[in-house]
């Protein structure tokens, strides 16, 4: 049977392991469940990386009304870095708004690679509501855990680690606008950073190989689409690494007995 021919599997129907069925008694124990999950190195590691963005606005002469706003409103680190640089090059407010459309692309894939694979009876108009929620910390967390929670438990375990994600994110910018200049420039880029990292290393937890496959071709790729154009090389990298992981995918993995891509 070819890729093209293999009938459409639903995410929330894939068996689950175990006793997974078994690992919450109802929807706010997995809601709290989502925050135990979310109060760790998630957490800590997202509270880092908005001390940084915190610094970054201090530093760059805005107050501390508009930086912590960004946060709140916007909850996309990516964004809102590129939101402060294009606001204090005086970039139109166009251009800004496009630019940080473009960088927010990515929620398109995640929301439908994740949101699917919800119960039937929670797709409805709420997601609007959770969709903001919806970070690279919280997601990367759910898809390496969504196997092992029972499809009806699901909304409420994201919803769960997803407040707690933005919540912090709050106190984070806060801190780090008032601790700006206590700490080396290089220092506060580098909490910045942090974020991204611990998703890339949480992701490769995720087990179908695809994920990997798409991982380790964008980290061939990206200095390559850097050296030729660094503008557009984190676009043109993520797009070839994961088309090509895609090809992969359907040529080869799905051919094989059991595997799910």
């Amino acid at each position: 049977m070819s890729s093209s021919e293999q009938p459409y599997i639903d995410p929330s129907e894939i068996a689950l392991e175990g006793s997974a069925a078994e690992r919450f008694k109802s929807p706010k124990d997995a809601f709290w469940s989502g925050l135990r999950d979310g109060a760790g190195a998630p957490a800590m590691v997202l509270f880092a990386g908005m001390v940084g963005f915190g610094a970054m606005g201090k530093t760059n002469g805005f107050d501390v009304w508009f930086t912590t706003f960004t946060s709140f409103f916007m909850f996309a680190l990516p964004g809102q870095v590129v939101l402060l640089e294009m606001a204090i090059t005086g970039s139109s407010a166009v251009a800004i708004a496009l630019a940080v459309t473009l960088t927010s692309t990515r929620f398109i894939t995640m929301t439908v690679t994740l949101f699917p694979q919800f119960h039937q009876k929670d797709r409805n108009r709420s997601l609007y509501a959770s969709v903001h929620l919806l970070a690279m910390t919280a997601w990367a967390i759910s898809m390496k855990e969504f196997h092992a929670i029972e499809t009806k438990h699901r909304l409420a375990y994201f919803v769960g680690l997803g407040l707690l994600c933005w919540f912090i994110s709050i106190p984070g910018t806060i801190l780090g606008f008032y601790l700006a200049g206590m700490v080396p420039p290089a220092v506060t880029l580098g909490l910045i950073f942090i974020n991204p990292l611990f998703f890339l290393l949480t992701f490769t937890e995720v087990k179908p190989w695809i994920n990997r496959i798409a991982l380790m071709l964008g980290c061939i790729f990206g200095p390559i689409f850097f050296i030729v154009d660094r503008d557009t090389s984190l676009l043109t990298s993520g797009l070839v690494a994961g088309t090509l992981a895609y090809f992969i995918d359907r040529q080869f993995l799905r051919k094989k007995a059991g595997v799910i891509g």
